[in-house]
């Protein structure tokens, strides 16, 4: 037979994929992919995306955001709250996930809300979302109250599930809406302080404690942060944490105006993006996530004061990773699978079914958003060089992009 050479890496725990690896390859079908060698992952898996669906389906939609994902070599995805209607309730809830049975590609697990309509006044019901919410979260707002978010933690220990925290306290905001630091400063503009987002989370750590809740810090920017995580994880509680690929690349001093390079949390200073290196290579942040928030080309074309928060992200992260961070020997190819994939399967119980993707390692592009299957094409990493580029996605035995 043609078939394909190919490299396996992460799949030695998932014997029977391995098989069906080599059996998929096989086929003459791909005798088309000529190349000299390709490289083979198990279908990456990330925790933290926003495909819009129900209610802003001009931002992107369950069809398109997981067609991007699986342009990314994405088979698995959960997908945030911040919908309309908010899935605070069973009927809620559903709303999404009629869609998701009918024009998801790849699996798509959906949030519930942690308060209803993430208004952080009452819990949401956890019961009777249950059978399909993958855990609970109001990512795009943090939970303001001590007192709630302690309930849901409890709620969410007595059913299983894990509670999905976005930290930012309110009150320190101000208006703002970049990292409160030097470019902030030089440019006029308002900033948004470290201490926004690791206040929250140092309380979060002392109600785990009390509760004993499974929970999951989203997208940390800051090195007080990290450092948070890390005593509590050697405290032995039960918590996780993400990053996002570009917190590892860029920093405030990569910031221009253009609404491209906005996202909550925003890119903070030199030394808060080495911790977070730091923390990857120590294994404090256990996961990176894309938190893949697709806007209409409007609403990002307002500078970095006007435009809305949020950066797409799913199509170049293996490749932006693998090139920083591989490339440049910071840490094996193993462990970016671990980060891209298998940790976060293993944390939020994620099955890898017959999933897996093909990439062709050596090959160089130039990120165009024009070339994005996400209706969403803020990139801060537009124009950038990049190695690594997927050829093939096979998502529940079935190929999803080729």
């Amino acid at each position: 037979m043609a078939g394909i050479k190919a490299n396996v890496i992460g799949m030695k725990q998932y014997p029977q994929l391995e098989k069906k690896v080599a059996e998929f390859l096989s086929f003459d079908a791909f005798s088309s992919l000529n190349s000299s060698l390709f490289t083979v992952f198990p279908g990456f898996c990330d925790v933290h995306v926003h495909f819009r669906e129900p209610g802003f389906f001009y931002k992107e939609t369950i069809k398109s955001g997981s067609l991007a994902a699986a342009h990314g070599g994405y088979t698995a995805v959960c997908t945030m709250p911040n919908l309309n209607p908010v899935p605070d309730s069973a009927e809620s809830l559903k709303a999404q996930t009629d869609i998701i049975d009918r024009d998801a590609v790849i699996d798509v697990y959906p949030y519930g809300s942690i308060t209803v309509g993430q208004r952080g006044e009452e819990l949401s019901d956890f019961e009777g979302m249950n059978a399909r919410a993958i855990a609970f979260s109001d990512d795009g707002r943090g939970v303001q109250s001590e007192e709630l978010m302690r309930k849901a933690m409890l709620k969410a220990k007595a059913l299983g599930k894990i509670i999905v925290a976005h930290c930012e306290d309110n009150s320190l905001l101000h208006g703002g809406y970049i990292h409160k630091g030097v470019y902030a400063e030089a440019h006029g503009h308002k900033g948004i302080c470290s201490e926004s987002e690791w206040g929250p989370i140092e309380r979060d750590i002392k109600l785990c404690k009390e509760t004993g809740c499974s929970y999951h810090v989203c997208h940390i920017s800051t090195k007080e942060s990290v450092e948070l995580i890390r005593k509590a994880k050697q405290e032995g509680v039960d918590i996780t944490c993400e990053t996002a690929p570009h917190y590892l690349i860029m920093d405030e001093n990569d910031l221009k105006e253009d609404g491209k390079y906005k996202m909550n949390p925003p890119l903070r200073s030199k030394e808060d993006r080495q911790a977070l290196i730091e923390g990857i290579i120590d294994g404090t942040i256990d996961m990176i996530a894309t938190d893949h928030a697709p806007h209409s080309a409007e609403e990002k074309s307002k500078g970095l004061k006007g435009s809305a928060f949020g950066i797409v992200g799913l199509e170049t992260a293996f490749a932006s990773m693998y090139t920083h961070l591989v490339l440049t020997n910071i840490i094996t190819l193993e462990r970016l699978i671990e980060l891209l994939s298998l940790n976060a399967r293993k944390r939020f119980n994620i099955p890898l079914k017959d999933d897996f993707t093909v990439f062709e390692l050596g090959k160089k592009t130039v990120v165009s958003s024009e070339n994005f299957l996400s209706k969403g094409k803020a990139t801060p990493f537009e124009g950038m060089q990049f190695y690594g580029e997927c050829v093939l996605t096979v998502a529940n035995g079935k190929i999803v992009y080729k």
